[in-house]
C-alpha cells in the first residue's frame, strides 16, 4: 500500500500506520466513575474479619437487578466469591477484611462478574429518618463493641441485635428485602477506611475493632473503589 510515492512520504505514512495502533491498543486499567457499578446485598452467612479466614467461599443474594455487560442480572440471583483478606483486630494491627465476588447465578442463567465489598451500606427506611448509622442508645457507653453496620459481639444476648428478631440463624434470609425499604441513599459504615489495590481489589481496615458483616444489613459490592475523590 506504500509501494508509490517518495521515499518521505513512504516514512510519513509507516509513523502515521504505528500511531494509529498505539492509540487503538491503549485500554484503561481501573473502571471510571461513570463504569463503577453497583451490586446490594444481603449476605448469606455472617462474617468477622480473623474468624473466617481467606479462601473461604462466601455467597450473598443481589437486592436489585443489576444490568452487567447487557445481561440483567435479576433480584434473587446469589453472587459468589471468595473472602480474600481477613485479620482480627489486634493491640498492634488494624482488622482488614476484603471479599470479592466472581459470579452470578439465577434460576435460568449466570454470569461473570467482578465486584468488591466496599465501605458502604443501604440503611433501611424505617431507620433512615432516625439514626442512618443503626446506632443503638448505648454505643455512647461501650463504641469499641459497635461495628457501624454489623452486630455485637455478644451473640447470645438478644438486646445486643440491632434488628431483634430478624436474624434468626438461618444461612440466608427466606426472601431478600424489598427494594423499597431501604434508603435510596448509602452511607458509610463507621471507623471503617477503604484502600484500593493496585489491580483495583477493595480492602477494608479497622483501627477501633474486628470488622464483622451480618445477614440483615444491605451491603455495597461494586467493581471498584466507590469512596469520593477529591
Amino acid at each position: 500500500m506504500l509501494g508509490k510515492g517518495t521515499t518521505g512520504e513512504k516514512i510519513a505514512g509507516l509513523i502515521f500506520l504505528g500511531c494509529v495502533q498505539l492509540f487503538g491498543q491503549q485500554t484503561s486499567v481501573a473502571p471510571t466513575s461513570s463504569q463503577l457499578r453497583e451490586f446490594p446485598v444481603i449476605m448469606r452467612e455472617k462474617i468477622s474479619a480473623g474468624a473466617m479466614p481467606a479462601g473461604t467461599k462466601v455467597e450473598a443474594q443481589l437486592l436489585i437487578a443489576t444490568l452487567v455487560d447487557g445481561v440483567v442480572i435479576p433480584k434473587g440471583a446469589i453472587l459468589s466469591g471468595v473472602v480474600t483478606e481477613s485479620v482480627a483486630k489486634s493491640a498492634a494491627e488494624p482488622s482488614r477484611l476484603a471479599l470479592r465476588m466472581d459470579s452470578a447465578q439465577w434460576k435460568n442463567g449466570s454470569a461473570p462478574i467482578k465486584a468488591y465489598l466496599t465501605a458502604w451500606y443501604y440503611p433501611e427506611v424505617a431507620m433512615s429518618n432516625q439514626d442512618l448509622s443503626y446506632q443503638p442508645a448505648d454505643a455512647a457507653k461501650s463504641p469499641r463493641n459497635w461495628n457501624g453496620a454489623g452486630t455485637y459481639p455478644d451473640q447470645n444476648n438478644p438486646a445486643s441485635q440491632p434488628f431483634p428478631g430478624r436474624d434468626q440463624g438461618h444461612d440466608s434470609p427466606a426472601s431478600p428485602p424489598s427494594a423499597s425499604s431501604i434508603s435510596k441513599r448509602r452511607v458509610l459504615m463507621k471507623n471503617i477506611e477503604s484502600t484500593t489495590t493496585g489491580d483495583g481489589a477493595v480492602i477494608l481496615t479497622s483501627n477501633r475493632g474486628t470488622i464483622k458483616l451480618d445477614k440483615i444489613t444491605t451491603y455495597v459490592l461494586a467493581n471498584g473503589d466507590l469512596m469520593p475523590r477529591n
